[in-house]
């Protein structure tokens, strides 16, 4: 076994990563935790089984490939302490913080010794960068402390919590000593329906951009990334939420090639946005009033029953 494990946020970063040199063993962590079932209450094993479950069912991957890469990521994990030294290879957006809250609660519960432990988190996409690029960012490696260890404990508890109010007090609270967390909480809180229209920030930009003319799918899904501070989200999740916005009993969105859309991205593919669509987006009607949410958020799982909004307005989130 290498006596060194890099672990970072998926499988193009670990592509670049390979071909940069490192010496190692490279773990790409490859989990959407923002979308999807993340309930409390499970260990670490039993939650890869949730999530893993999760990806095939979303249809993103094939099941024996999924499978394989969360049995891999689990059996060097149960192994960790093994390494002489752990290094995170990171970025700033809300897909790679909750990653990072995950294995550092996990490497918590196994009492890792945290001089072993070190981080790399910028402002660089990963997978953006190349081999000679990627061996620079060796320069920021920091070590990693037992105040950052233990605000990730808490704040990813918080994730996990079948609501969401522990999740938005931490606005309120100092996370400085994990600089990106602060924007991160509060990006997922925006993901939350608006109190305003029912929609969140993601399916509003995307409701938005359409109706301000643009009909391709492909630069529909390039303008939502150029709205984001820091960018987030893949094109798999952004099908996924365009479809919800489709395959409902009142479309907000329609297209010219069938009910739903999928990759790849087709210049053949126009999208429009409904009447109901315009409807929704300027607050006329309120999208949870003719759409029952049926999706989970971290811990809290949305449905008719337990409805969150969040208030743009106050930066709260309120029961529906």
């Amino acid at each position: 076994m290498n006596k060194v494990l890099h672990i970072t946020n998926g499988s193009s970063a670990v592509d670049i990563m390979r071909k940069s040199g490192l010496e190692g063993d490279l773990l790409p962590w490859d989990d959407v935790l923002h979308v999807g079932p993340v309930p409390a209450k499970l260990s670490f094993e039993a939650l890869s089984e949730v999530r893993a479950e999760y990806i095939i069912n979303q249809g993103w991957a094939d099941a024996d490939m999924v499978d394989r890469l969360f049995r891999e990521r689990g059996v060097l994990m149960s192994h960790i302490e093994k390494y002489e030294k752990v290094i995170l290879w990171f970025e700033h957006d809300l897909y790679d913080q909750l990653q990072i809250l995950e294995i550092l609660n996990y490497l918590s519960s196994v009492s890792f010794d945290l001089n072993r432990l070190s981080m790399i988190c910028t402002e660089n996409y990963l997978g953006r960068l190349n081999a000679e690029e990627i061996a620079v960012l060796k320069q920021y490696e920091e070590g990693v402390s037992q105040e950052q260890i233990d605000l990730a404990v808490k704040v990813w508890k918080a994730f996990r919590e079948h609501t969401p109010l522990f999740w938005a007090k931490l606005l309120h609270k100092n996370t400085k000593v994990l600089p990106f967390l602060h924007g991160t909480i509060h990006r997922m809180l925006e993901e939350y329906p608006s109190e305003s229209n029912g929609l969140s920030r993601t399916q509003n930009d995307i409701l938005d951009i359409v109706s301000n003319g643009e009909y391709r799918l492909g630069r529909i899904f390039a303008e939502q990334q150029k709205r984001e501070k820091r960018v987030f989200l893949g094109d798999t999740v952004f099908i996924d939420i365009v479809n919800e916005m489709m395959v409902v009993n009142f479309p907000l969105l329609i297209s010219n090639l069938g009910d739903r859309v999928e990759l790849p991205f087709s210049q053949d593919q126009q999208m429009s946005i409904t009447q109901k669509g315009l409807d929704v987006l300027s607050g006329k009607v309120h999208w949870l009033e003719i759409h029952t949410v049926d999706k989970w958020l971290g811990g809290v799982h949305l449905s008719k029953k337990n409805v969150w909004l969040w208030n743009s307005e106050t930066k709260e989130i309120e029961r529906g």
